[in-house]
């Protein structure tokens, strides 16, 4: 018993440290050397292959000039800056768009749900890179969206939309916007019904008792969505590139051309770093707040 205990518990710790230690501390290496003209490009500081020798000249030349480099030159944290705006503001429209489609789903009748769910998923039966390339298509000037517009007399002109930030919330809403209807889904379809008959037995009225009841019992869901919104959205790096083009400002794009434009991968990976300890230090508060709270 003792043994599988400590293989259910390994099993897990063990996938963290070969996806996300190993590499985090890969990069959090690179991160701490010098841009040098060679392959790769950069020089180690220290190499931990010499043992404790290693160790010894890690600690004593250890420097941190690729982080400091991100606050001396403001490309890098206006980027950071930019990016937590469009993944907030992605995140609250995909949010207001995705609980009502969540709630309809989950009021809808049982032998329904299995097909909307399949709608839901549909999407990702096809590549997201096509997906992302069909909306160029639609918002261009010459697009779909400016010739129903014209049509309809509501614009006299196109509109300019593409290569707009505009774009870009179209692009994270759309994109990801299954991933915030499916664990709200998940939260409002296990709610149980006699709560809110209760709650208008008690003389709730329909909508009192949906902020009382219904919105309180679905916010596990909803911070679930969230977190999945709003972390890739972050970092990302082909919708801002296809639709928001050279004027739009998001560290996935910038982060990419250290890499693979300026071949600055210390710098690249301290940027890497940096957007990692951003994403994970408010998981880490949010969950300890929740163990205090349980």
């Amino acid at each position: 018993m003792n043994f599988r205990r400590l293989f259910l518990i390994a099993t897990p710790y063990g996938w963290l440290l070969a996806l996300f230690m190993v590499p985090f501390l890969i990069v959090l290496k690179i991160s701490l050397s010098d841009t040098a003209v060679a392959i790769p490009p950069y020089a180690p500081t220290f190499d931990l292959s010499a043992g404790w020798a290693g160790l010894k000249e890690l600690f004593s030349g250890l420097d941190f000039e690729n982080f400091v480099w991100l606050t001396e030159d403001d490309l890098y944290w206006k980027s950071y800056v930019s990016s937590l705006k469009i993944a907030a503001v992605a995140t609250f429209f995909t949010l207001l768009i995705g609980y009502p489609v969540a709630y309809a789903m989950s009021r809808a009748r049982s032998e329904w749900r299995p097909t909307l769910m399949m709608l839901i998923i549909l999407p990702f039966w096809s590549s997201a890179l096509i997906r992302v390339y069909a909306w160029i298509g639609i918002l261009s000037s010459e697009g779909y969206l400016n010739q129903v517009l014209l049509w309809l007399g509501v614009v006299d002109q196109p509109l300019t939309i593409l290569n707009t930030q505009i774009a870009v919330y179209i692009g994270i809403v759309y994109t990801y916007l299954p991933f915030m209807i499916l664990p709200v889904y998940a939260s409002l379809e296990k709610l149980d019904e006699s709560l809110l008959e209760a709650a208008e037995d008690l003389g709730c009225s329909r909508v009192s008792a949906f902020w009382r009841v219904t919105f309180p019992l679905s916010k596990p869901g909803i911070i679930a969505g969230c977190f999945l919104v709003f972390i890739p959205s972050l970092g990302e790096f082909v919708i801002p590139s296809i639709l928001g083009g050279s004027r739009t400002l998001m560290i996935g794009k910038v982060l990419w051309e250290e890499f693979f434009n300026n071949r600055d991968w210390p710098v690249a990976s301290a940027v890497a770093v940096v957007l990692l300890l951003i994403l994970v230090i408010p998981i880490v508060l949010f969950q300890r707040n929740e163990e205090k709270n349980a």
